[in-house]
């Protein structure tokens, strides 16, 4: 039976769930619990707008990237060393790279914090530890099982959720200050927009998202790069559209929820400085009980599980690409040596970093910032690349995908343009 005649696939849309439904979820890593927390603590309920703001930029453009990914056959890197000069592939990737590496270090600083405050004992120990476990997890576990596993992961996230119901909630209150919120126009406030901006529409889930549709190529031996085989367009183009708009959905519902839980508590209680994810969590305890701190301080744990393999496989597949080397988490290590060693270095670095003198938290708020920053250029290059037909063919992005990409680079640049202003 030919390509041409296989039967049409039935559209389930709980197995449709996939790629961007992870992407989603890693993107409230313990980086982003402690920005959203963050937000809610200075600003109240006046930083929920946000959510609503950068939901459908992020939807739209992570439904470019899987686009590409599924189209072409091959991840970001790949792609664009065939359209941009060399250097400017190598700078893009390097940024990626620098930026995961800060958020790596403060993740699983923040796990380690987490774990001390429910469990007890010492913080190194812990970091240590679920640094090795996430490691070995990517090193020894193939893909197709691997991500079965992190898509269970998202269920966690609810945590956050039960969290704000945990609390009093005048819901009137809540919903007139997320549409019309009372916004300053300083440097605290435009920091912190860069930042949530940063942490929802991060690089690093541009490129995981694009090779994750590249894995699921190479483990599905009767699915194909819609480029040669247009007829498996009409099902693929529709999951990947499901898949990315639900995954960002609840990406920016639990962003929402973290905000929410810690202005109805933190900041009511005039605690306006986080400086961890894991402190918003003890500052919890006193003012929303047991309860609440224990499901914020565990999802901390649970999200950097999620996350971090997530952070260092991305940098991995973009250096691998911009390098010309195998990388997939499909392959054993002696296949993909260089793929696996970029994976383990910038988790080395991260625990390195924990034992530094820097401070982790510190590194985690401006990685975010750094983030918010860095996303404009590969925005740009992302959209150059999806309306180029020598790459995608038949398939280049929408019209209106066109349309809301170019308005997130713009939305993000401009983000960008008034923290700078503000210097």
């Amino acid at each position: 039976m030919t390509d041409q005649t296989k039967p049409a696939r039935r559209f389930n849309p709980f197995t449709a769930l996939g790629p961007g439904l992870i992407t989603g979820a890693a993107d409230e890593d313990p980086g982003g619990i402690a920005t959203h927390s963050e937000a809610g603590a200075r600003f109240g309920l006046d930083m929920l707008w946000t959510a609503f703001v950068t939901y459908p930029f992020m939807a739209a453009f992570q439904s470019i990237c899987g686009r590409i990914g599924r189209v072409t056959g091959r991840g970001l890197a790949i792609n664009m060393r065939r359209i941009f000069p060399r250097p400017v592939v190598l700078g893009a990737v390097a940024l990626l790279v620098l930026a995961n590496t800060l958020n790596i270090a403060a993740d699983i600083a923040a796990m380690g914090e987490a774990a001390q405050l429910v469990f007890g004992g010492g913080r190194h120990v812990y970091t240590l530890g679920l640094a090795g476990f996430t490691l070995l997890l990517q090193v020894f576990v193939p893909y197709h099982r691997y991500v079965g596993f992190l898509k269970w992961m998202t269920v966690t996230l609810f945590a956050y959720v039960a969290v704000a119901f945990a609390t009093h909630l005048n819901w009137t209150q809540v919903l007139a200050r997320s549409f019309l919120p009372q916004i300053r126009f300083d440097l605290e406030t435009a920091t912190v927009v860069v930042a949530v901006f940063g942490t929802t529409i991060s690089p690093y889930l541009f490129f995981w998202q694009t090779a994750e549709e590249v894995e699921d190529l190479s483990i599905h031996k009767d699915e194909h790069p819609l480029k040669f085989h247009p007829e498996e367009a009409a099902f693929e183009l529709k999951r990947i559209g499901w898949d990315t708009y639900v995954g960002m959905a609840y990406a920016n519902g639990i962003g929402f929820f973290v905000m929410l839980s810690t202005a109805v508590t933190l900041h009511a209680a005039g605690i306006t400085r986080i400086d961890s994810a894991a402190q918003a969590a003890a500052a919890l305890k006193p003012l929303a009980g047991d309860f609440a701190f224990l499901l914020f301080a565990l999802g901390i744990i649970a999200t950097g599980l999620l996350a971090v393999p997530v952070l260092a496989a991305s940098a991995a597949y973009a250096l691998s690409e911009a390098m010309g080397w195998r990388a997939s988490l499909e392959r054993r290590f002696e296949e993909a040596r260089g793929f696996y060693g970029v994976i383990g270095l910038a988790i080395l670095a991260g625990v390195a970093l924990d034992w530094s003198p820097m401070d982790p938290m510190q590194a985690l708020f401006w990685s975010a910032v750094l983030n918010g920053v860095i996303a404009v250029p590969l925005m740009v290059l992302i959209m150059l690349m999806s309306q180029n037909r020598e790459i995608m063919g038949r398939f280049t992005a929408t019209r209106s995908q066109r349309i809301v990409g170019w308005a997130a680079v713009a939305i993000m640049a401009a983000a960008a343009a008034v923290m700078f202003a503000q210097i």
